[in-house]
């Protein structure tokens, strides 16, 4: 059975907002990325849809760091 709080690939936390009762009402740092749809496609397909990918294997950790330093300003 998969974690919905845990990465599909690598098992790391998701820190999916949506996927934890206590944050549930905010957007998922998802919401403000664009994830490659190759990166998706390259999971095995019975680990698709079952849990959010980690922002490390999404491959969009500079996306997030530029967000936040624009926020920062």
């Amino acid at each position: 059975m998969s974690d919905p709080q845990r990465c599909p690939a690598c098992g790391a936390s998701n820190r999916c907002s949506l996927a934890d009762p206590r944050t549930a009402a905010k957007a998922c740092w998802c919401y403000s990325v664009s994830i490659d749809p190759k990166v998706l496609e390259a999971l095995p397909a019975e680990l698709r849809n079952k849990a959010c990918l980690c922002p490390a294997c999404a491959q969009v950790l500079e996306q997030l760091d530029a967000a936040k330093a624009a926020s920062d300003r």
